[in-house]
């Protein structure tokens, strides 16, 4: 397997690679590198391949950079960082830290992947993942007061996804209660927080962000929501290192001060990108089903919805909310 993603490093400059040079470099046959490359599809990975030319990706693939994330980060964030992993390929950034923060390890973990294959959003949807094309990172936090202290966590991390991408020029962005990222109605990436610990004292929080960078050439029919990604928002190429790096500092900033001040500095923000309120909206709740109007959240994040002239407050891990056209 490990074989396989050296390969993808040696093809990443998007140049032209011979069978032999490629197998003779990674020490395995050319009939071995063939098989290697027939199996990129089921990563979503198109290939070259010419004759008397050898094998090409279809443009250069910029690889996840430890080096290159930290260089770009302030001191200050990467002084709060601990450990950073980077993985090929993994089952779930946040399952994997969240095994971490059950073996004890302290706050300011990050780990990131190429392709998650079991990354998940809320009430477990699959996230649909193409290898090195878009962002899955996910950061453990340690809080000294427990889960009951924290509502609202999740809404304040959506500020700071937007700060860092505003950062790269992505304007419009919008925020669809609880933990969406939409432009023009159009998923862009999703929040997933996962926490441990007593209701009275410490815990720990896994925060995981997936945001599509570049999608182009995937099979839409694969998801089943309106989608786009950040090359389509800025008409240009943008380096995954460096919105990573940008995502990791906000994110940081964010974990840091919410500890302190709580939600409150956040909700006017959190308002300015709400794309829910004023909007005809259904709110599944078990079986039960809630037809009204968006009507923004109060001053603990709660969403509020009116319905038959009352108004219904409803929290994040609840229900499933769906915005009308």
């Amino acid at each position: 397997m490990q074989q396989r993603f050296n390969l993808l490093r040696l093809l990443a400059d998007g140049r032209f690679h011979s069978g032999s040079a490629l197998g003779a470099a990674l020490g395995i046959s050319r009939s071995a590198v063939w098989k290697h490359i027939a199996g990129f599809a089921g990563l979503g990975i198109d290939i070259h391949a010419v004759r008397g030319r050898g094998y090409q990706l279809p443009r250069q693939l910029e690889l996840l950079s430890t080096e290159r994330i930290l260089h770009v980060i302030s001191d200050d964030a990467r002084s709060l960082i601990h450990e950073f992993d980077i993985f090929d390929e993994i089952g779930s950034t946040n399952d994997y830290l969240m095994h971490k923060a059950f073996s004890g390890s302290t706050s300011g973990v990050v780990c990131m992947a190429e392709r998650q294959h079991e990354g998940r959003g809320r009430h477990g949807r699959r996230w649909f993942s193409p290898y090195a094309r878009n962002i899955y990172l996910s950061l453990l936090w340690r809080f000294s007061a427990g889960p009951d202290a924290l509502a609202g966590l999740g809404l304040a991390v959506g500020v700071g996804v937007i700060r860092a991408l505003n950062e790269i020029g992505c304007d419009g962005l919008g925020l669809k209660w609880p933990n969406d990222l939409v432009w023009k109605q159009a998923k862009v990436g999703g929040i997933l927080l996962e926490m441990t610990g007593a209701s009275s004292s410490h815990c720990s929080v896994v925060v995981g962000i997936g945001v599509n960078v570049d999608m182009s050439g995937c099979l839409s029919g694969v998801l089943d929501q309106p989608w786009t990604d950040l090359h389509t928002i800025l008409g240009r190429t943008i380096s995954r290192n460096d919105a990573s790096a940008l995502l990791i500092q906000h994110i940081q900033q964010v974990l840091t001060d919410f500890e302190i001040s709580g939600l409150s500095p956040y909700l006017d923000e959190w308002r300015k990108y709400d794309v829910v309120t004023g909007r005809n909206v259904t709110v599944l709740l078990h079986e039960n089903v809630l037809h009204g109007v968006g009507h923004g959240i109060d001053e603990s994040g709660a969403l509020v919805v009116k319905s038959n002239d009352q108004m219904h407050r409803f929290l994040s891990g609840e229900i499933s909310l769906q915005v009308m056209e």
